[in-house]
């Protein structure tokens, strides 16, 4: 990653952009982790769409992290994070609970 603007994509996930990020590791599994993470990130896509998102507005993206774990990252435009951000303080703020 570059750019003082791409600071907040590793937020809270410092180990997804160390300095070997973007190389691959002899032997490292990156596509098992990925494909755990594909499967989380088509659960989140599915439930942000039936929140009534679109894809062009915000969405989840598999990835992994330089040691094949798999990390699903959430982008999309401000204003559709800012409608997300209400919908969980909304959702925290009546104790509801999915877990």
């Amino acid at each position: 990653m570059s750019g003082s603007g791409e600071s907040w994509l590793s937020g809270g996930l410092d180990d997804t952009a160390g300095a070997g990020s973007g190389l691959w590791v002899r032997g490292v599994d990156y596509v098992a982790g990925w494909r755990v993470a594909r499967e989380s990130a088509d659960r989140l896509n599915r439930a942000l769409l039936g929140a009534g998102f679109l894809s062009s507005e915000v969405r989840a993206v598999a990835s992994t992290d330089e040691d094949g774990r798999g990390v699903v990252r959430v982008a999309g435009l401000p204003d559709a994070a800012d409608r997300l951000a209400q919908l969980l303080e909304a959702f925290a703020d009546g104790a509801g609970s999915a877990l």
